[in-house]
């Protein structure tokens, strides 16, 4: 078998349009119909905003979503789109993937959605590394099924499913995908457009399967859920924002940073105690996954810190690429021949 070319981007072998985009023509003629002042609103406006910086042909765009608030993207998106299955987004994406590499796959989903009756599919296609981007929507709610817990709500969380709250310890989604050890990972947050925008932009140019957590509100049943991240006086010293070769640096002032800890640990420091000198520089390329999962246990379910920005971004060969070739090599060197099918030694006799 040939191998497979890992410098390919993830827009490699789809067809590119010279026309002028613009973020309206990713807007179909449907009604967006969310809760008002739900940050599905804000991630839309920003996936029609980016779109058309890839210069993408439309018809070779597809969105596939399962069951929830986020599922119903597809509608909003002047491209091809799939409202699926619930939890099921990611296999129907996989063979779309397979099947048709000139496309461009993106799921969207939602916690519930994908980490727990979807949480079967979401590892496998993490861990085949297909090319399909994932963007997964985190309100730490269930919100279309009106207000149960989540796979990510807190502990002890009180909601309709649990009046006394929540015994469940909740899923890391970031956690979960490096050990699924996908080739990318990043997190960002709904009202921040820039950001949101530039892990995007990576996701969409990585081969690979993609996923990007997206922090995002829900105003009826779990408002505020994010509030102390984008509050004015908490945000500096709570985000801790990644970028390719800088020390990790952090703060109204840059006087917090990150260091390493234990036993391959990663903790949060002040700078004028432990040296600049002694700060981690983000490298999201490294081959092993430890670091980059070091990086999604800084923080907890209290938002204390919160690292945002790509985790890691590693190439490694693609089912699908490598489905393709096998079937290429297949019919090369093995003919199909119905008859020495139906004669061969895999039969049996019944009587």
């Amino acid at each position: 078998m040939t191998a497979i070319d890992l410098g390919l981007p993830g827009l490699a072998g789809i067809p590119t349009t010279d026309e002028k985009q613009t973020a309206k023509d990713y807007k179909s003629d449907q009604e967006v119909r969310w809760c008002p002042g739900c940050g599905d609103y804000i991630v839309l406006n920003a996936v029609q905003a980016f779109m058309p910086t890839l210069g993408l042909k439309r018809e070779n765009i597809v969105f596939v979503s399962g069951i929830g608030c986020s599922s119903r993207f597809p509608y909003y998106m002047n491209t091809y789109g799939i409202h699926s299955i619930h939890g099921r987004a990611p296999s129907i994406a996989t063979g779309l993937a397979v099947a048709r590499p000139d496309l461009s796959v993106w799921v969207v989903t939602g916690d519930g959605d994908a980490l727990s009756i979807g949480g079967n599919h979401l590892i496998h296609a993490l861990r085949r590394n297909v090319n399909l981007k994932i963007l997964l929507f985190n309100n730490r709610i269930y919100g279309l099924t009106k207000g149960q817990y989540s796979p990510t709500s807190e502990t002890g969380k009180i909601t309709k499913s649990t009046p006394m709250g929540s015994l469940d310890h909740p899923f890391n989604p970031i956690s979960l995908a490096l050990g699924a050890e996908a080739t990318f990972v990043g997190r960002a947050l709904d009202s921040d457009r820039k950001g949101l925008t530039e892990v995007l932009q990576a996701a969409a140019q990585h081969r690979g399967s993609a996923l990007v957590e997206i922090y995002q509100n829900c105003p009826i049943f779990n408002d505020g859920a994010f509030d102390v991240l984008k509050d004015p006086e908490e945000k500096e010293r709570r985000l801790i924002p990644l970028q390719q070769g800088e020390p990790i640096r952090f703060g109204p002032d840059g006087d917090y940073g990150v260091v390493r800890s234990g036993w391959g640990g990663l903790e949060v420091a002040k700078v004028s105690e432990v040296g600049e000198d002694n700060l981690v520089v983000h490298d999201p390329t490294i081959e092993d996954p430890t670091y980059s999962f070091a990086l999604s246990r800084i923080g907890g379910e209290d938002l204390s810190h919160t690292v945002t920005g790509i985790f890691r971004n590693v190439q490694r060969a693609t089912y699908d690429d490598m489905a393709r070739q096998q079937i290429t090599t297949a019919k090369a060197t093995k003919p199909a021949d119905l008859q020495a099918l139906l004669n061969g030694r895999d039969t049996w006799t019944v009587e």
